[in-house]
């Protein structure tokens, strides 16, 4: 009884959640989306993991705007374990919701790739979660990890970050991929499950008080 009490509680935080998110994205005002323009905003965004959220966060949003999507962030709801989610408003707007679960920079630019994956490669007709979790028997969210894990950081340098020694070696590489130290250091902790190495690269994202 409490495990199906604590479900339904969960599915009331998830949607009180999500519908937060609808309501702040039907206010963005974006053009029609377009699949190429889009793709090609995504490259431009993923030069914005070296930026202050500060800096990132207009910037993102407004290339999202232009190609008909409207990224959202609304504060994580206690007792819905989702960090981002995708879906369709209309046939032309779609909405990219992202929270700060977790908290970590690596952790945040993973979700915002592995949802823009759906709204580029799938279904108009869902509406995709994100709680962490990964499921290799589902291949849209296979897909969408694969997909946020390579533009993130190419897998042709797991090697290599794997045989680091320190962090000047991190930074190194994260300056040669073009991404933030700590997506290199979070790949880097993914790779060789050492949790605890480089952690100190890994920049916290916080709510500004006037955000919550």
């Amino acid at each position: 009884l409490v495990a199906a009490l604590a479900e339904i509680g969960g599915c009331f935080a998830f949607w009180a959640w999500l519908r937060l998110g609808q309501m702040r994205a039907r206010e963005i005002v974006c053009r029609s989306y377009d699949k190429k323009t889009f793709a090609a905003n995504l490259q431009t965004i993923r030069g914005f993991t070296t930026l202050t959220p500060e800096q990132f966060v207009p910037k993102m949003e407004r290339l999202c705007a232009e190609a008909g999507v409207a990224c959202v962030l609304v504060p994580e709801i206690k007792g819905a374990p989702w960090s981002g989610a995708a879906e369709w408003l209309t046939p032309t707007k779609a909405m990219l919701l992202l929270n700060l679960r977790g908290k970590a920079e690596d952790k945040f630019w993973f979700s915002f790739f592995h949802e823009a994956s759906h709204i580029l490669n799938d279904s108009k007709k869902e509406t995709y979660l994100d709680d962490g979790k990964r499921y290799e028997d589902d291949p849209a969210e296979k897909c969408a990890d694969e997909f946020a894990a390579e533009m993130l950081v190419p897998r042709k340098f797991d090697q290599v970050i794997q045989r680091a020694k320190s962090a000047e070696e991190i930074k190194a590489l994260a300056k040669q991929i073009g991404v933030s130290a700590g997506i290199v250091a979070g790949r880097f902790q993914h790779l060789t499950k050492r949790w605890s190495h480089f952690k100190g690269l890994i920049r916290r994202l916080e709510w500004q008080q006037d955000a919550v």
